[in-house]
């Protein structure tokens, strides 16, 4: 899965947001003041070119559809940032966001029992 920049994962969560969608919609997805459509549908070109969105045509215009399911991207960029900033450890990267005060006691005690619960699955 080729890595997207900062502002075509933007463009891609409205895309996820919207489903099925053309430009002018995820125009609007944005807030004030938004970028040109001329912008966005580059932007829409290069997820279209990285395989994350495929376009079908309707006249003169191409309605996008999400090829890349989003928890599978979340998931292959979670397991990305641990392993190239975390040595590969999910135990490291919680660490990191205890002790940066990122993450409460009770959120910890929360993932505790939802770990605990998925063994009892």
């Amino acid at each position: 899965m080729e890595k997207l920049t900062l502002q075509e994962e933007q463009t891609m969560l409205y895309i996820w947001k919207l489903g099925a969608c053309f430009v002018k919609d995820v125009v609007e997805q944005y807030p004030e003041p938004r970028p040109p459509y001329t912008t966005v549908a580059s932007v829409i070109q290069n997820l279209k070119r990285k395989g994350y969105v495929e376009a079908k045509r309707f006249g003169n215009t191409y309605q996008y559809t999400p090829m890349v399911p989003q928890n599978e991207y979340k998931k292959n960029s979670v397991g990305n940032l641990v392993r190239n900033y975390f040595a590969d450890s999910y135990k490291e990267m919680v660490s990191y966001f205890a002790r940066e005060n990122k993450i409460s006691a009770s959120d910890l005690k929360d993932i505790i029992d939802l770990i605990e619960k998925g063994k009892q699955d």
